[in-house]
């Protein structure tokens, strides 16, 4: 997980590309792969990101995934 830092700009942490995917999530449920096809154009470039995004929504309890769909729990 990239955090801001010195090193790491803010734009670059995975912190800023939590609203990308909440904002998507919020406009109707997604698979985790149209979810990935819709953000993989703007600021989530790689997977890796997409993934650790997704891990960080699901500790914090954003997001829910039931039947490999993603909701999002507010």
């Amino acid at each position: 997980m990239k955090i801001p830092s010195k090193v790491t700009p803010y734009k670059e942490s995975t912190i800023a590309k939590f609203p990308v995917v909440l904002s998507l999530l919020q406009e109707g449920d997604l698979s985790p792969t149209d979810l990935y096809s819709k953000v993989k154009d703007s600021k989530i470039k790689h997977i890796e990101e997409f993934v650790e995004v997704l891990d960080c929504l699901y500790a914090m309890r954003k997001i829910e995934i039931r039947e490999e769909v993603l909701y999002y729990v507010g």
